[in-house]
C-alpha cells in the first residue's frame, strides 16, 4: 500500500485509468457521492466551488458509491446523465467504488488512514464525506457529509495561496 496520494491510480467513469500524479501542485477535493441521498443537492455547491477555483489550481474528484442505503444504484452512464441533467457538473466523475470494507478502493483506504473520522474511526459513515488534499499530496482535512461545500471555502483558499 502506498503512503503518497500521487502514487494512486483511479478509474474514470468511462473506465479510463487516471493517474493522481497528474494533479501535483493542485488542491484536490475527493468526495464519495450518491444520486439518491439527502445530501445529493451538495453537487450544486461542489460545482460552484469547482467553477470558482478550477482556474486557480483546484480539482474535485467525485466517486459514486452504493454502500450507504443503496443510494447509488445506477451504472456509470446513468450517474453521469443524472448529474448532467440535475446539476450540470463539470468536475470529473470516477468509476463507482466501495469506500469501506474488504473491497474498498485503495485510495479511500489511504484517505481514511491519513484523516481518520471522529474518535479515530477509519470508516466512512455516509455519502458526501469529503477529503481535502494540498498541492503536495498531503491529506489536510476530512469533512463530514453534513459539511456543505461552501463551508470549505476558507480551507481551499488558504491552500491555494500557499
Amino acid at each position: 500500500m502506498s503512503n503518497n496520494f500521487y502514487q494512486y491510480q483511479v478509474v474514470t467513469n468511462r473506465k479510463q485509468a487516471f493517474e493522481l500524479n497528474t494533479l501535483k501542485n493542485k488542491v484536490v477535493l475527493i468526495v464519495n457521492t450518491a444520486s439518491a441521498c439527502g445530501f445529493t443537492p451538495q453537487y450544486a455547491g461542489l460545482e460552484e466551488l469547482y467553477q470558482k477555483y478550477k482556474d486557480k489550481g483546484f480539482e474535485i474528484l467525485a466517486f459514486p458509491c452504493n454502500q450507504f442505503g443503496k443510494q447509488e444504484k445506477g451504472d456509470n452512464e446513468a450517474i453521469q446523465q443524472f448529474c448532467d441533467l440535475n446539476f450540470k457538473i463539470n468536475f470529473p466523475l470516477m468509476d463507482k467504488v466501495e469506500v469501506n470494507g474488504d473491497n474498498a478502493a485503495p485510495l479511500f483506504t489511504f484517505l481514511k488512514k491519513e484523516a481518520p473520522g471522529i474518535f479515530g474511526s477509519k470508516s466512512i459513515k455516509w455519502n458526501f464525506t469529503k477529503f481535502l488534499v494540498d498541492g503536495n499530496g498531503n491529506v489536510v482535512k476530512r469533512y463530514s457529509p453534513t459539511t456543505k461545500p461552501e463551508e470549505l471555502v476558507n480551507d481551499i483558499e488558504r491552500l491555494l495561496t500557499v
